[in-house]
């Protein structure tokens, strides 16, 4: 039996074409209420931001997250052939990095205004009046290998004991990571506090250069030197990152880490708003979600880091009662490139 189609009039075509126009107007109606930011992180941070930011972000907000997860360069290149036209909101980058994208006008200060959580961070967590914050601490200690090392190493000064020949790799000046080794030299050969040592760089290549018959590398590829680790080849990576070592040994890896007696290096873990950015609410929104205690600690324990805001929870297994020692990056951005250069002069292996 056929379809009934009553025969079209003036009026039920008017009606149906003003039936048509809603339907292909609709979705221009939805996307225009779906608002939509672009986050450049690492690449490291997605599985993190996909798991407890972003669905929990999305419904508050009513809004649309997409991440780019790369490098921090790369996402310094980006803000800097799209200056005039920014299509990333937000940044989380490495500190040093953050200084550069200052330097050219790149960020917008955030306030508490903006993102009140601001106002509930450690410090030494926000820099260079509000231009960006630290929203987590990973650390650097001493990672080692638990099967060698029975007991685990209590002081930065252990490295220099003669059992250890050949047996110490440290990473690279070429690797962020690397720098913090000089301000804890500095501090060891000198004496003086960490606030009074850490510019003392001739002092810091002194206890280098005394360090250097229990080198067996500098690392530039973290994997490669836990790799030796754990065969025995080392015993122990001096300013490692936790974020690896713990996943090492969560992994079933015999990998130890230690905040040793003089304190520990936080890793840069920064966040900012990109100046003119799309959707600027939004952005520091986001930014202020980051910063509170709610999401610090939903995603401090799975990247075994340090929260920032005072109201967070230290997770377990992280260092409690120890100095977390705090970075001047603009110091090290002056000088990064000459500390390299005599770095290779000095310290070849």
């Amino acid at each position: 039996m056929s379809e009934f189609n009553p025969p079209m009039n003036r009026r039920r075509f008017a009606a149906a074409l003003g039936a048509g126009s809603f339907v292909l107007a609709s979705p221009g109606i939805v996307r225009a209420q779906t608002r939509e930011i672009v986050i450049g992180g690492a690449a490291s941070h997605k599985p993190w931001f996909e798991t407890h930011v972003q669905a929990a972000f999305e419904r508050k907000f009513r809004c649309r997250l997409t991440f780019e997860g790369t490098r921090s360069l790369v996402n310094l290149e980006k803000m800097q052939k799209n200056k005039d036209r920014p299509y990333i909101s937000v940044v989380q980058m490495d500190d040093p990095v953050m200084i550069l994208a200052v330097r050219e006008g790149l960020l917008e200060p955030i306030t508490a205004a903006k993102a009140p959580n601001a106002a509930r961070l450690k410090p030494g967590t926000m820099h260079m009046d509000g231009m960006w914050a630290n929203y987590l601490q990973p650390w650097q200690g001493i990672a080692f290998n638990s099967n060698v090392l029975r007991t685990p190493p209590a002081s930065w000064n252990d490295m220099f004991e003669g059992r250890f020949r050949s047996r110490i790799i440290v990473p690279s000046l070429q690797n962020t990571e690397g720098l913090p080794n000089i301000f804890m030299m500095a501090h060891l050969v000198t004496g003086k506090p960490m606030a009074e040592a850490y510019k003392d760089i001739d002092a810091a290549f002194a206890g280098f250069r005394r360090l250097k018959p229990n080198l067996l590398t500098a690392y530039s590829q973290m994997p490669q030197a836990f790799s030796l680790m754990e065969q025995g080849e080392a015993h122990m990576i001096v300013g490692a990152l936790s974020s690896f070592g713990m996943q090492r040994r969560l992994d079933g890896a015999p990998v130890g880490m230690v905040a040793p007696r003089e304190g520990i290096f936080p890793v840069p873990s920064g966040i900012a708003v990109v100046k003119g950015g799309p959707h600027q609410d939004l952005a520091f929104a986001y930014v202020n979600e980051l910063l509170g205690a709610e999401v610090q600690n939903r995603i401090a324990p799975p990247t075994f880091a340090l929260p920032t805001n005072l109201d967070a929870t230290t997770p377990p297994g992280m260092p409690s009662g120890v100095t977390v020692h705090p970075i001047d990056w603009a110091f090290v951005a002056e000088n990064r490139n000459a500390w390299v250069q005599r770095w290779d002069r000095e310290m070849a292996l």
